[in-house]
C-alpha cells in the first residue's frame, strides 16, 4: 500500500485554503486539489507492507508523544516544476514546533527501519497539480488566518485516473 504521514489541518484553515484556491483558479489553470486532501506531509513512505506499516505506527506514536498543537502560518505561494506543468502550493512558516515534529517523525521512522523519502522537509500544502503559471503577476490573495493543527495521521493514498484518494489508517491527537 502507498502510505504517507501528515499533519491534518483544522477546518477554519481548510475553509480559507479553499477560498485561496478558488481565487487562484480564475488566474491559473490546473487540476486543483479537493479540500478534503489538504494536509502537510511530514514523511512520504511510498509502497510498504503490513509489517512496515506496524513499525511506522509505532514511530508515529513515539514522535508525537508529548507534542502539543502545531502553529500554522501561511508564508506565500510556491511551485515545484516548470511554469507550464507545476505543482502549486501554499507554504507555511517552518516554526520550531512544526520542524521538530517532522524531524521527530523521520528520526523515529529511521530508528524503526521504515524507509521514507529523505527529501528535505519543506512545509507546504498542495493546491494544484499540472498548473500552468503565466508570467503575469497574480492578484492579491487573502491567505489563511493563522491556526493550530492537532492531528497527525497515517494515510493510505489510492491512485486512480481521477487523482488520489486518501484513507486515514491511524491518527494521533497532539495534546
Amino acid at each position: 500500500m502507498r502510505v504517507f504521514i501528515a499533519l491534518e489541518l483544522p477546518e477554519p484553515f481548510v475553509d480559507d485554503l479553499a477560498a485561496v484556491a478558488r481565487q487562484l483558479a480564475v488566474h491559473v489553470a490546473g487540476r486543483y486539489m479537493k479540500r478534503d486532501t489538504y494536509h502537510v506531509t511530514l514523511a512520504f513512505l511510498g509502497e510498504i507492507d503490513e509489517g512496515t506499516l506496524r513499525a511506522a505506527l509505532d514511530a508515529v506514536d513515539e514522535a508525537c508523544a508529548g507534542a502539543g498543537p502545531i502553529p500554522l502560518r501561511a508564508s506565500g505561494l510556491g511551485r515545484f516544476g516548470a511554469p507550464s506543468d507545476a505543482t502549486l502550493w501554499l507554504g507555511l512558516d517552518p516554526v520550531g514546533e512544526l520542524t521538530r515534529l517532522a524531524e521527530g517523525v523521520r528520526e523515529r521512522l529511521g530508528s524503526h527501519g521504515v524507509p521514507f523519502d529523505k527529501k528535505a522537509f519543506r512545509p507546504h500544502i498542495t493546491l494544484a497539480r499540472r498548473a500552468r503559471i503565466a508570467g503575469r503577476p497574480l492578484p492579491a490573495l487573502a491567505f489563511p488566518c493563522p491556526g493550530e493543527a492537532s492531528r497527525v495521521t497515517v494515510f493510505r493514498s489510492i491512485l486512480d485516473s481521477s487523482g488520489a484518494t486518501y484513507k486515514p489508517l491511524y491518527t494521533v491527537e497532539l495534546a
